[in-house]
């Protein structure tokens, strides 16, 4: 198997913070799941660095217990999958510990080939550590050969991002960093790209003369999960919208690409966040929204509010639901707002992007029962299922002048296909080399800029916070950001 660069595909893999929940959740079951698809080449190995006292042995019988647990992993492809694993015990910031990664990279059935993937599945806040760590070890070198996945956030902010962007070229080169966003992955992510330059029908549509508005809503149910280490200094707009949402933004806005290759895709979604309007510090307010949940019950189930999570200081103001708003000014898209929220505590996890279309300009129907006539949407769900409908009016039988509201349903996977993991896709694209779905880092340094003059106001007003229930769709206060009073937040997918 041949990369996107002409090299071969990696035979190592170092996983940082192997024992931590990203990799035990997310990255093991994905990687054993590509071993079952037979997508993972036969030279590959994987070492995982940590700091439980494993040894070899204990660390395979760990990662079997995990995957048949997670997975219902069994048989030979488990056992092939498991047998592929080393482990090193060893502290992030000692740089003994890399010099025992050097020797177990060094292993006859590991130094068939010299290509390496690190991951860096830790802490933000660790990863100048392990890249300075690696460099001294000469892990990193030869230059332009291993590659290095570094997880968001990207930085806190936009000075932050570009001192750690600073640090990583240091010792890699563009070529070799993968950014990662799991958004990205997504198959209903990836199908947006097919849905909008493939159809004919679509496209047309697809700009300020027929969309009145866009809505892109990230929900969780879920609280902090035990986080409050990061998320009390990170927050919704950090965690979340600078990032997934800004991301899902641009693919819905961006303009066709000269091609399907890397460079093609990001080169276009810069460009859509070159064009969104500078938010001035004077109307901050009238553009974004904050506030954090207090307790309330989901699901049926009693929680217990922010400011009472175990770990998070008694008066803090982080925001754990954010909405905004902002204008591209482009050709396309001038004077159509977009509408981004995300939060935790919610009433039921939902990720989706909307395109409200604009009502027709003569009204037909004055008359009759269908003078109030619902708006035209055109829907993709991203979670929990993945589809894309358009709902559209249509008369119902009888004598009377009644519609009621149907589905052009554009879902691509049956009920009894499964669905691939967003990590799959990715950790593919990282072993075979393709930048397609990554993020380049003028995406992350103008994605910072936009949201910016947020953060820096929001620094500002330490002494007061909205709150909203937990198990709600978030606070009412929110609708100020529309700009006319019959738009609502869609909650239905």
């Amino acid at each position: 198997m041949i990369d996107q660069e002409g090299a071969l595909p990696p035979c190592n893999f170092v996983i940082f913070g192997a024992t931590g929940n990203l990799a035990t959740i997310k990255l093991f079951p994905a990687l054993y799941r590509l071993e079952l698809a037979g997508r993972l080449p036969e030279v590959l190995n994987f070492v995982a660095f940590g700091r439980r006292a494993f040894d070899d042995a204990g660390w395979r019988d760990y990662v079997r217990d995990l995957l048949v647990e997670r997975c219902q992993a069994a048989g030979e492809p488990l056992e092939r999958f498991v047998a592929r694993f080393d482990y090193v015990r060893g502290d992030q910031a000692d740089p003994a510990a890399y010099e025992a990664l050097k020797a177990t990279l060094a292993k006859p059935k590991l130094g068939v080939c010299s290509h390496v993937v690190f991951y860096l599945a830790i802490k933000p806040g660790d990863f100048p550590a392990v890249v300075k760590n690696l460099d001294k070890a000469g892990l990193n070198r030869p230059r332009g050969l291993h590659r290095i996945v570094v997880e968001k956030p990207f930085g806190t902010d936009i000075e932050s991002a570009q001192v750690l962007n600073e640090l990583l070229h240091r010792h890699f080169d563009e070529s070799q960093i993968f950014r990662i966003d799991h958004y990205m992955g997504k198959e209903t992510v990836q199908n947006l790209l097919v849905f909008r330059f493939a159809n004919t029908l679509i496209e047309p549509l697809w700009n300020r003369n027929y969309i009145d508005h866009v809505q892109i809503t990230v929900a969780e149910a879920v609280g902090i999960e035990k986080r409050a280490d990061y998320y009390d200094k990170a927050g919704a707009l950090r965690d979340m919208l600078q990032n997934h949402l800004m991301q899902l933004l641009t693919l819905v806005a961006m303009e066709p690409p000269a091609a399907l290759e890397a460079d093609a895709m990001r080169d276009e979604k810069v460009k859509v966040l070159r064009c969104i309007r500078p938010i001035p510090k004077r109307s901050v307010h009238a553009h974004a929204f904050r506030a954090q949940y207090k307790a309330g019950s989901v699901a049926g189930a009693q929680v217990q509010g922010y400011q009472d999570e175990p770990g998070v200081e008694p008066d803090s103001v982080t925001e754990t639901y954010v909405a905004a708003k902002f204008y591209i000014d482009n050709w396309r898209w001038r004077g159509v707002p977009f509408y981004l929220r995300t939060g935790k505590r919610l009433k039921e996890p939902m990720s989706m992007i909307a395109l409200r279309l604009r009502h027709p300009p003569q009204q037909l129907f004055r008359e009759t029962p269908l003078e109030a006539l619902e708006p035209n949407w055109i829907v993709l769900s991203i979670q929990p299922n993945e589809s894309m409908h358009m709902e559209l009016h249509a008369k119902q039988p009888g004598l009377g002048m009644n519609t009621h509201v149907i589905r052009l349903n554009a879902s691509y996977r049956g009920e009894d296909e499964h669905p691939l993991d967003a990590y799959e896709a990715l950790l593919l694209d990282v072993i075979e080399g393709d930048h397609t779905l990554f993020i380049r880092f003028d995406e992350v340094e103008w994605a910072w800029r936009v949201v910016d003059p947020i953060l820096k106001y929001w620094v500002q007003e330490r002494d007061f916070i909205h709150t909203y229930p937990a198990g709600g769709w978030g606070p009412l206060e929110a609708n100020r950001l529309f700009d006319a009073e019959e738009t609502e937040w869609r909650n239905r997918v």
